[in-house]
């Protein structure tokens, strides 16, 4: 999963930045709504977490377009508006769930894979393939019951190849996924982190390379 944060407050801003990149999830930053139009633009995010009161253009205006303008993505405010009048509008406004500061962290960790799992087909969190059983919950995976410990990085792109069901998902897909805009796209990053995945999960390799397409999972292999 991929996230934009729009917020104001630095320090909030990078304490949220923190707290989600441990739980796995790609994260880029942004402190007003000038720039959070630009980045819905540029990016492909799963879910905007969106404080209304910021510099530039308004919280609400910010929503208002990415909701007619770029209707797959969710956005989640997180505001300090906290009254029922506030929630409403919100919600009116297009915002798919709303979040009152303070806030505990877990609650909004869940909501925003909550708010992901709403582009997806449905699928169970557990997900299993051949030998693979993938927790996105528990954030654990196994092979034929050994417990297969991965980097957050490394599960991300596991996900993301279990999720698409046998279908091939390119370099530039992973990337844009399970990193953030810190990564550079000509690095060998994901060569390496499926290189590694595949060493970890064992032979025979589940996850195939298709030549100058990318990469899928075949749990036929096990």
């Amino acid at each position: 999963m991929r996230v934009l944060i729009v917020e104001d407050e630095p320090f909030l801003a990078d304490a949220i930045q923190t707290g989600l990149r441990r739980e796995g999830i790609a994260v880029d930053v942004v402190h007003d709504g000038d720039a959070a139009l630009e980045y819905v633009t540029i990016n492909d995010y799963d879910v905007i977490v969106l404080d209304r009161d910021i510099p530039g253009v308004h919280g609400d205006q910010v929503c208002g377009r990415i909701v007619a303008e770029h209707p797959q993505v969710r956005v989640l405010m997180l505001t300090a508006a906290r009254t029922l009048d506030d929630k409403v509008l919100g919600f009116e406004l297009g915002a798919d769930d709303y979040v009152a500061k303070p806030f505990d962290f877990p609650e909004l960790v869940a909501r925003l894979r909550a708010l992901e799992r709403r582009n997806q087909p449905a699928a169970p969190p557990t997900l299993a393939d051949g030998g693979v059983r993938l927790d996105s919950f528990r954030r654990e995976v196994t092979r034929n019951g050994r417990r297969v410990r991965l980097s957050r990085k490394e599960f991300a792109v596991l996900e993301l190849l279990m999720r698409a069901d046998g279908g091939v998902l390119s370099a530039e897909r992973l990337l844009e996924k399970a990193w953030d805009m810190n990564a550079d796209p000509f690095t060998n990053t994901i060569r390496v982190t499926i290189s590694t995945l595949r060493k970890k999960l064992g032979e025979p390799w589940m996850i195939q390379t298709v030549p100058g397409c990318g990469y899928r999972f075949d749990g036929s292999r096990d």
